[in-house]
């Protein structure tokens, strides 16, 4: 490696000097044909006689001057660039050749002062000295010292010569500037891209004369279950099936549909990567041409990263005290401040000194997003409804510097001792730590200025943490998952002030990458309280879905953002940033005045009901029963208080025995009543 690098280090001193003395001898030259212009204008009429002369005497010196000679005699304008075009070989073949030419130029020179010859007023307004062969020479010349240094130069100066002339004329102006090495690179370049083009040709019309590619039959597949997989042979089919749905109407088979294909490609990919259908449908639907990086991706783990714990110390101090302890890092990426990404350590980073100090802890680079989206401001009071183990609660509070009040919630209580330990290392005082049920956390407490709502989810977007998503999730858990995060939002959304000075903001997110846990949650809380999308802050990641397969989102769902494993090296997450700007609930008041209605129509129909009874009693013209008059007024006060005759104390705890019911046997129980006036009276 040494020896390379002191080669190149040669070449290149090598090259300026070159450059140098080329630079120079243009110089000269110019200098030269400056001179030779001034003297050319008093002596006009003798320029062919002491031409023809001087090509006389330079005939055994060197044979360029009979071509001069010959194009002089044609015309004077090609006469003219003939002589600027020899001056300048002459010039080149001195730096290689022979120290004698130089003499012999130098004489022409002496010779052209005596007897000057050159263009005329006339030329001199159009005719102008010709480039093209003066680069050509630097450029052979120095095509010449690279072969000297390099073995390679055979190849390049056979390269050179297959570039078309046009090509070099359309490019003379613009490579006037260049130097000769970035000339000889920029041709180089241009024909190892008409090689790859050339290349890409013959592939595709090769690929084009392959027969199509036909779907294994009925008797194949039956043949393949009862064998052990060949994983090299699905892989190859895989690759095949995607390649007719990249142009499926010019290579599917005629009898074939797409959804043939797209069966197909599900089974492959599901026995290959150990998925299971429903979510494997799913991530096709997500991903129709980058499924294949998607699911690589996952099967790699996500690079390891710490946050800096800047209530204890800074970024740069704590990374130098890791290095200095065998530690191999580097910054997340310019979207975080406090991030840093772990290749390897030669000590475990949940045991060093400042692990234990609180100086970091130990989370994923995903996790850094919520928080910054929530944007936490000094002396306010924000709720995590859902902080376990406490990452994102002490993100919170280092951004807040331990200011204001942090409610730090979990429905786990396992889970929130996870909590008061990270709380207590990271020297965090601003924290209250709960446990409660998230979706019954308005009735406990609510005026929030920020609110973060971590969302239990069903973990696709972690699957090369938790490998066993890919076989146990199916459609019940997807719902019951986006049914749970409706509930969360709602009551996240409860607990917000909108009249809150600096805040008044919800941030939503979740470590899945289904619609259904995103997007839909989203446009139902949308839908069910006052609240709008508004820029979460990060200027990365993937746009929301406004439109997928049937579901037709709000606009401003391209707000929220997306980060996937294959495009970020992130987990997969969705984050949502919510305005809430009214606290009164729509349709709340409609429901209250509808249920007062109803219960009043209702105690309405019963009044109705009993002064029509009475009224049939007394039209009938029996005496009206004793034991009804005295219980009359206590129906009525059971009616006036809102409870029902069947809330009785002595119906209720009246049992009856099998052998008791012979007593109502006879009239359907009128005996009992007629007893009662008797023993009255």
């Amino acid at each position: 490696m040494l020896s390379d690098k002191t080669e190149t280090k040669k070449l290149s001193s090598r090259q300026k000097k070159r450059l140098k003395n080329r630079e120079e001898k243009r110089q000269k030259f110019l200098s030269m044909k400056k001179e030779k212009e001034e003297s050319y204008q008093k002596l006009k009429a003798m320029k062919k006689s002491k031409q023809l002369e001087e090509s006389k005497e330079n005939k055994g010196n060197n044979n360029s001057r009979k071509r001069k000679i010959s194009k002089q005699e044609s015309s004077e304008e090609e006469e003219d660039e003939d002589d600027e075009g020899d001056e300048l070989e002459d010039e080149s073949e001195e730096d290689g050749i022979n120290e004698e030419a130089e003499s012999s130029d130098e004489e022409e020179v002496e010779s052209s002062d005596e007897n000057p010859q050159g263009y005329t007023d006339d030329n001199k307004l159009w005719l102008k000295p010709s480039k093209r062969k003066m680069d050509e020479d630097v450029s052979e010349s120095e095509e010449e010292d690279e072969n000297d240094s390099d073995d390679d130069g055979d190849d390049d100066n056979m390269d050179d010569d297959e570039f078309d002339s046009d090509e070099d004329e359309e490019d003379e102006d613009e490579n006037e500037d260049m130097l000769p090495i970035e000339k000889a690179a920029k041709k180089l370049n241009k024909k190892q891209e008409k090689d790859r083009k050339l290349a890409e040709a013959e592939l595709q019309t090769n690929i084009s004369e392959m027969e199509k590619y036909t779907l294994p039959s009925g008797q194949e597949i039956e043949k393949e279950s009862q064998q052990p997989p060949d994983l090299q042979l699905i892989l190859q089919r895989i690759k095949e099936v995607q390649h007719v749905l990249g142009d499926f109407k010019g290579r599917r088979e005629p009898d074939r549909t797409r959804q043939d294909y797209l069966d197909q490609l599900i089974k492959d990919l599901c026995a290959y990567y150990s998925y299971n259908e429903f979510l494997m449908e799913k991530l096709v639907q997500l991903f129709p041409h980058e499924i294949s990086e998607f699911l690589e991706a996952n099967e790699v783990q996500r690079p390891v990263t710490i946050r800096t714990n800047t209530l204890k110390t800074r970024r740069r101090d704590l990374a130098q005290a890791l290095i200095n302890r065998g530690v191999n890092l580097d910054p997340i990426g310019k979207w975080s401040k406090v991030g840093l990404v772990v290749y390897d350590s030669q000590v475990p980073l949940g045991a060093t000194p400042e692990y234990l100090a609180g100086h970091y802890i130990i989370q994923g680079g995903s996790s850094f997003l919520p928080v910054m989206a929530l944007a936490p401001q000094e002396n306010e009071r924000i709720l995590d409804m859902s902080s376990a183990p406490g990452g994102k609660t002490t993100h919170i509070a280092s951004l807040m510097k331990n200011t204001g009040v942090i409610f730090a919630n979990d429905a786990n209580k396992d889970r929130a001792k996870a909590i008061v330990g990270n709380v207590h290392r990271m020297g965090i005082t601003n924290t209250v730590i709960c446990n409660y049920d998230g979706r019954k956390f308005p009735s406990v407490m609510h005026g929030f200025d920020r609110v973060l709502l971590d969302a239990p989810c069903s973990g696709t977007g972690v699957i090369a943490k938790d490998t066993e998503v890919k076989m146990n999730k199916d459609e019940k858990d997807i719902q019951r998952c986006s049914h749970l995060q409706r509930e969360l939002l709602l009551a996240a959304i409860d607990c917000c002030d909108a009249k809150s000075s600096t805040g008044g903001y919800i941030v939503y997110s979740t470590c899945s990458i289904l619609v259904d846990e995103n997007e839909s949650v989203i446009e139902y809380a949308l839908n069910k309280r006052n609240v709008k999308l508004v820029p979460t802050g990060l200027d990365f990641g993937k746009e929301g879905y406004v439109n997928f397969e049937r579901h037709r989102f709000h606009p401003n769902m391209k707000l929220t953002r997306r980060f996937y494993p294959h495009t970020h090296n992130l987990d997969g997450f969705f984050v949502a940033k919510l305005k809430k700007f009214s606290n009164k609930i729509p349709g709340a008041e409609e429901k209250t005045r509808v249920a007062t209605e109803m219960a009043d129509s209702v105690n309405v129909a019963e009044d109705v009901k009993k002064e029509v009874a009475v009224k049939g009693e007394n039209q009938s013209g029996e005496e009206p029963v004793k034991d009804n008059k005295d219980t009359a007024p206590g129906k009525k006060d059971n009616k006036k208080k809102g409870s029902s005759k069947w809330n009785k104390k002595d119906t209720a705890k009246k049992t009856f025995k099998p052998g008791k019911f012979k007593k109502f046997k006879n009239n359907d129980g009128k005996s009992k009543q007629k007893k009662k006036p008797k023993s009255k009276n």
